[in-house]
């Protein structure tokens, strides 16, 4: 067999500045400006500075810009890399200092991974790390943002956030979720400690601590099913009183929750494009839905009244409109929490959950069948269970849902005195 010599890089048909994974890696010197305003060539491009061997600025896709520090391990003699700052909060002149202590380190055998690692971590606290993970372009760009960052400063910086990551330990964790478990919210409790596990997390991807000290730490308390439905009195009660105890657009929020029995955040998110008033129908795309699935709600003329009080005049993209996007359901949530903390809606403490639970069993107590419930609530598990369902019947009960609907919108007008209280069951109605 007659070996064939391995071609060099540049005649496998790789550019000047890349490595054998066809990753961007030119070399150029680095300036402030250049630094500011580079683009990544491909999905990720590392920019080698010329003044200071190893040095690079790494630049994502999605505005990601780091410090990159190039070396061989001094215990392998492998390629390896060290993170040593985000920019712009480490300046060029910043990174280039840690790059020349790097190679120092380099040189006298000691792997500066180990080294930065502690020295990154040694003054960096808990709330020096909620401002940097809140600071990440990813995050900043999560609808849910504001809500975690009010979690945070509220619940954890206050409790724990002077200390030292390098110094954190479960039980700074469990002395920030038993406080709030005394003061009982269970709930907000759990999302808490979520919050806290997601930034620790987040912390070991970027480097900021080696290892992740909460790993493993099980939840302060499970949440358990809810099975709160309001009896009718208490509809009566909340739906008078929501236009005092709430701003009117949750309280319109709240009221199509109870009307339509979809999901507050899909009832919050609602878009004007997702509206066809004509056909009387509002058609929910597969990103906006809990399942991935395209959900279609009859309108009846109780929805169409707060749709329509709700949009105004102007042409806004959102029903419920907040500055440039759409009220979110997590605020409508703590809304809901603090007006039910000091009793304004007259009733036993409910959740907007509660609302969708509500107006199913009331629907189910009509005598709407089962798969036609299935098909207004979106449950996949019930419209699509078993090859029959799944596989053959095309059916979407569109017909049936419509009239669900409207049964369920003429009782709700008994109960709220908005109309007649003759309202008459499907299986009455079928004899």
């Amino acid at each position: 067999m007659v070996l064939q010599p391995v071609a060099p890089k540049r005649a496998l048909g790789y550019p000047r500045g890349t490595n054998s994974r066809g990753c961007f890696m030119p070399t150029v010197t680095l300036t402030d400006r250049f630094c500011a305003t580079a683009k990544p060539i491909g999905s990720r491009t590392d920019y080698f500075d010329s003044m200071a061997r190893g040095l690079a600025l790494r630049v994502t896709d999605k505005g990601h810009r780091s410090w990159c520090f190039h070396f061989r391990s001094p215990r392998d003699g492998k390629r390896a890399r060290a993170t040593i700052g985000r920019y712009p909060s480490t300046t060029l002149a910043t990174a280039r200092g840690k790059a020349l202590e790097a190679r120092g380190h380099v040189d006298e055998g000691n792997d500066p991974r180990l080294v930065l690692a502690g020295q990154a971590t040694t003054g960096m606290t808990v709330a020096g790390l909620v401002d940097a993970y809140l600071a990440d372009p990813e995050k900043a760009a999560l609808r849910s943002r504001d809500e975690i960052a009010r979690r945070l400063r509220k619940n954890v910086v206050p409790v724990i956030g002077e200390v030292k990551l390098s110094e954190l330990r479960r039980r700074d964790a469990r002395k920030v979720t038993d406080a709030m478990l005394r003061r009982g919210v269970k709930a907000e409790a759990i999302r808490v400690f979520e919050d806290v596990r997601g930034i620790v997390r987040w912390a070991v991807q970027h480097e900021y601590i080696e290892t992740n000290p909460l790993a493993g730490m099980a939840k302060p308390a499970e949440a358990t099913s809810r099975d709160r439905v309001l009896a009718d009195d208490e509809i009566q009660s909340l739906w008078a009183n929501l236009p005092e105890a709430v701003p009117s657009q949750v309280a319109q929020i709240l009221k199509l929750c109870l009307v339509t029995g979809q999901r507050v955040g899909e009832v919050a998110g609602m878009a004007r494009s997702e509206l066809d008033l004509v056909a009387r129908e509002w058609r929910l795309p597969g990103a906006r839905t809990k399942n991935g699935h395209a959900h279609t709600i009859p309108l009846c003329d109780m929805a169409i009244a707060i749709i329509d009080g709700a949009m105004g005049d102007d042409d806004r993209k959102y029903v419920f409109q907040e500055g440039r996007g759409s009220l979110s359901p997590a605020k409508v949530a703590r809304i809901v929490f603090e007006a039910n903390s000091v009793g304004r809606f007259g009733i036993d403490q409910w959740s907007s959950h509660d609302l969708r639970r509500t107006t199913l069993t009331g629907m189910a107590r009509m005598g709407v069948a089962p798969i036609v419930l299935g098909h207004v609530a979106n449950h996949r598990s019930t419209t699509r269970a078993g090859v029959t369902l799944a596989v053959y019947a095309r059916y979407t009960y569109d017909k049936e849902k419509r009239a669900a609907l409207e049964l369920w919108a003429d009782r709700l007008a008994a109960i709220t005195g908005k109309g007649a209280a003759n309202v008459v069951s499907i299986e009455r109605g079928q004899r």
